[in-house]
């Protein structure tokens, strides 16, 4: 099953089954984490945000937003922080069928991602899939992710960091593992920082941000909340591979040089009409 419970609901949604509360409803809300400065990405990063950064001829964000529109997604919620006027003249109101809303982070120098999470308490009231500003992907592997409760991962590898997760047979998530990576035996899988959640999910979770961020918990990372709930089964991810397309978490001026390689500009069109001209 991929399903959030608080307790006291806990066996209303055992009976029932994941089928009944899930169904094939696609979700069409995205919210877009995009306070920070982008300091690894400096001197890319002095005059615009990090997700205007370009991977050859296209800006992060027009990536996600395109592959948003290739999945059908209605609305995008932006929490802006840095600069947040360039995603604001960069985007607008509307972009084809997605309506654009912003929430701004006026404490973006001083707060990780777990506040400008919780910033979204009140404007987001329905399922929605959260993205980072850093990630750069087919749009296919959204095929998965559009359904709540999910978590994208990839089997780790030694050139890889950050927080991984630990899986069973069913693949579901058991455990998190946050911060620097000792050591280990067993297999293990990377977040790459995209999550579904349905509603009652959010909730949850929107209870726990709550008392971290009532107790002065501003500077760490969602993930924390995460791991925390995962591990008193308060929370329920089902993983969803991003091992076999290519995919790209850029912090710094070398993972943009490997993102170029992995996403290299389309010469398709151009190659043709070389073609139609020599013949």
């Amino acid at each position: 099953m991929h399903f959030v419970f608080s307790d006291d609901i806990n066996g209303y949604f055992m009976n029932n089954g994941s089928n009944n509360y899930c169904g094939q409803n696609r979700i069409t809300t995205a919210l877009l984490l995009a306070a920070g400065t982008g300091s690894r990405l400096f001197p890319l990063t002095q005059n615009s945000p990090k997700c205007l950064t370009l991977v050859n001829d296209k800006s992060i964000l027009e990536r996600l937003v395109n592959n948003l529109k290739s999945q059908g997604f209605k609305r995008l919620v932006i929490v802006t922080g840095y600069l947040q006027e360039c995603i604001v003249d960069y985007l607008g109101e509307k972009s084809g069928d997605i309506c654009i809303e912003y929430i701004y982070n006026p404490l973006y120098k001083t707060t990780n991602n777990i506040y400008s999470l919780w910033m979204a308490r009140n404007v987001i009231k329905e399922p929605f899939v959260l993205f980072e500003s850093d990630l750069v992907m087919d749009s296919t592997f959204l095929d998965d992710m559009v359904y709540p409760d999910r978590i994208a991962v990839a089997l780790m590898q030694p050139w890889l960091n950050g927080t991984t997760v630990s899986l069973n047979k069913a693949g579901m998530v058991t455990k998190f593992q946050i911060g620097p990576t000792e050591p280990y035996s067993d297999i293990r899988y990377k977040t790459v920082n995209i999550y579904s959640f349905s509603l009652l999910s959010w909730q949850a979770i929107v209870k726990r941000l709550n008392k971290y961020i009532a107790e002065g918990n501003l500077n760490c990372y969602y993930e924390t909340v995460f791991a925390e709930m995962v591990g008193n089964n308060n929370l329920f991810f089902e993983s969803v591979s991003f091992d076999d397309k290519p995919w790209y978490e850029i912090d710094n001026i070398k993972d943009l040089a490997q993102a170029e390689f992995l996403f290299p500009k389309k010469l398709k069109k151009l190659a043709k009409h070389e073609y139609v001209m020599q013949s």
